[in-house]
């Protein structure tokens, strides 16, 4: 099983990675799961609902990436299909 400090994982915050050939930026870690918050950097916008369902407002697409397999022994293929970029 994958021990996984959470010092380690909030430092990938801030950290900018192509995900499904989208570039985005790390904004947020998740504990439980644990997963990973992207940010779409390419101005790809998703349009948010208000409390009242109501959408006006948009705002970058994000992604949700688990960082270990189902059986937490080994990290998840997403995770690993993560590409650093250098900017």
């Amino acid at each position: 099983m994958i021990q996984l400090d959470t010092i380690q994982m909030r430092s990938m915050i801030g950290l900018r990675v192509k995900y499904l050939e989208v570039h985005c930026q790390v904004v947020e870690i998740l504990e439980d799961g644990p997963a990973i918050i992207l940010e779409d950097l390419e101005q790809h916008i998703h349009i948010q609902a208000d409390q009242h369902g109501e959408a006006h407002r948009k705002v970058p697409k994000t992604y949700t990436v688990t960082i270990l397999s189902q059986d937490c022994l080994e990290f998840s293929a997403a995770f690993l299909a993560l590409e650093p970029l250098g900017y």
